[in-house]
């Protein structure tokens, strides 16, 4: 179903969402502690949900929260959620602990992005390598997936591009299937169309010899060899914090370990 189809009214957000997480009315009735015939008739427009319905049925259909506030102005309430800028006062305490995480991976590299790989900050380690790869740090506005992704970026020095895309683009189809939004499912696509890509269903190399997938960097005779970690806020209230993601890279042997602190040195003396 589109997007066009769930704007119409509560119920068939709700069918969509429902058929999106693979319940039956049976089971999503149960869990949600109502009958299958409310929900039937919350879904037919037969019956207007509370508030207090719309909020249990979107907790237990996992609903992120910028969603759960488009079903709750489909039902006819204000929306329950904020959708904060990241620079708001109320948002110090979350901005200092990014911030502090940022600094705290130094001298290894770390990004702030959205639920979208948006770029929206990121520390000296991160400047470092992509000044090493791409000669200066990109103006304007970045996306990480694209830079990915895309033949022209990082892909000629990446050695195992295709085994990184397979992993990576994997994992955007989970945000897209978790999220339900056109805008995530627009990435994918996106992504998926550019030249080169691996289908979805491609086997992942089994070949690696460690225990994660990592990246191998290679510019001219320098390499490096590193593996990621993502993070996100535990529990957030907040549209905009729920988006938050926050990637840090790690070596994964002593000589790129040794690069980066030569490069954080060489910043200090400059």
């Amino acid at each position: 179903m589109t997007q066009k189809v769930m704007d119409k009214a509560f119920g068939p957000r709700l069918r969509w969402w429902r058929e999106h997480r693979g319940h039956s009315q049976l089971a999503l009735s149960g869990a949600a502690e109502i009958s299958q015939r409310h929900l039937s008739f919350l879904e037919s427009g037969r019956a207007e949900p509370s508030r207090d319905m719309v909020l249990r049925l979107c907790a237990v259909l996992d609903v992120p929260l910028r969603q759960q506030n488009a079903l709750m102005l489909a039902a006819g309430f204000a929306p329950v959620w904020r959708e904060s800028d990241l620079g708001a006062p109320e948002l110090a305490q979350v901005n200092g602990a990014l911030d502090y995480m940022l600094a705290q991976q130094e001298p290894y590299p770390a990004f702030v992005v959205d639920r979208r790989w948006n770029l929206l900050r990121a520390n000296a380690g991160a400047g470092a390598l992509v000044t090493f790869l791409l000669g200066a740090v990109p103006s304007g506005s970045v996306n990480l997936a694209d830079a990915l992704v895309a033949p022209d970026v990082l892909r000629p020095f990446i050695e195992n591009w295709e085994e990184v895309a397979v992993h990576f683009l994997r994992s955007v189809n989970v945000d897209a299937v978790a999220d339900g939004t056109a805008e995530t499912a627009d990435l994918l696509r996106r992504l998926m169309a550019y030249p080169g890509v691996p289908p979805l269903s491609s086997i992942a190399s089994l070949e690696s010899p460690g225990p994660v997938v990592c990246f191998r960097f290679r510019k001219g005779d320098d390499r490096l060899s590193l593996f990621t970690t993502i993070a996100t806020l535990g529990t957030p209230q907040d549209v905009t914090l729920q988006d938050i993601r926050v990637e840090s890279f790690f070596p994964s042997d002593a000589e790129s370990a040794d690069m980066f602190r030569a490069w954080a040195d060489a910043a200090k003396s400059a």
